[in-house]
């Protein structure tokens, strides 16, 4: 048996009158506004916003032994990655590409 997968699907859910969808839908010209508004910008955290008063705590660890900080992304790599030496320093295989 072939099956049109072009054909609109019915389900129970299509069954439900357009009355009964708005009914489910808020107003947005009542005036009303609930706690979770939306529109509100007042409610995000933008970004430069001053987070001078926060308190971060970082664990730095010193280099490994079986690492490198590449000298043209400055990123530290495995030194698996390591394709050669520079006068200024290590490379890795990614700059070096």
């Amino acid at each position: 048996m072939a099956t049109d997968y072009d054909a609109p699907r019915k389900s129970e859910d299509d069954s439900e009158s357009i009355e009964a969808l708005k009914e489910r839908v808020p107003d947005k010209l009542s005036g009303s506004t609930g706690d979770e508004d939306s529109d509100n910008p007042s409610s995000f955290d933008l970004p430069g916003a001053d987070l001078s008063d926060l308190e971060l705590d970082v664990v730095v660890l010193p280099a490994q032994q079986d690492e490198f900080t590449c000298m043209s992304c400055f990123l530290v790599k495995h030194r698996s990655q390591l394709d050669h030496e520079e006068a200024a320093g290590p490379i890795c295989k990614e700059c070096a590409a």
